[in-house]
């Protein structure tokens, strides 16, 4: 059966649809001995997801460096707080690694984010922004390609919460895992459509017009 896809997806229907969320294991990395044993498992598998939280600034002027950078299997996400652990070895390691297929969205911002930490060669990445455009999306959000692909909502209700406090609330290491865990499946599913051209696209422009 060919799945429906929209070159822009209506903003007002993800309301309705069913939440997606990483339901896999979750981990807190707080120093560089755990962020090597982190770094070793993530390096064993075949692709990773990938993102960044940064705090919030709602003043003018005052900017803050990358907070957190969460990087996903299919069955685990580890959060590395780099406010505490900073730009560590393991984790430039895992960055620079040419080998295993780092999946994300708007790298290009995250790279030089984190460069901003301490200078590093990005390795084998992937931009999910860069590929939608070849099965003809054109929405570039994370929750918009995630609704068109698959129907279900990713809540970006703890994007502008405190990246840098103490303890990390349980919703906002759920918030972060599900970022970083969807990308994979969503470079997955564009790899299948691909593949099969098991798909059929319906430009809004043209569907307003047959209404």
């Amino acid at each position: 059966m060919e799945k429906l896809l929209y070159d822009k997806f209506d903003k007002a229907k993800i309301a309705d649809l069913p939440r997606a969320v990483f339901d896999g294991k979750i981990v807190v990395v707080v120093s560089e001995s755990e962020a090597g044993r982190a770094v070793d498992y993530l390096l064993s598998q075949d692709i990773v997801g990938i993102d960044t939280e940064t705090r919030p600034s709602f003043r003018r002027g005052t900017n803050y460096t990358v907070a957190l950078l969460q990087v996903s299997s299919r069955e685990v996400c580890f959060l590395f707080r780099l406010n505490h652990i900073k730009m560590c070895e393991p984790v430039k390691r895992l960055l620079e690694d040419k080998k295993v297929l780092k999946v994300g969205l708007s790298l290009h911002d995250d790279v030089a984010a984190l460069n901003k930490l301490e200078p590093f060669t990005p390795g084998n990445f992937f931009d999910l922004q860069k590929h939608v455009k070849e099965i003809g999306i054109e929405d570039l959000s994370l929750q918009k390609i995630y609704a068109n692909l698959f129907g279900g909502k990713i809540s970006k209700g703890q994007r502008l919460t405190n990246w840098e406090a103490d303890i990390l609330s349980d919703k906002q290491k759920v918030y972060a895992a599900t970022d970083a865990w969807s990308c994979i499946r969503i470079y997955e599913e564009l790899m299948r459509l691909e593949t099969t051209g098991d798909y059929k696209l319906i430009k809004q422009a043209e569907q307003q017009n047959n209404q």
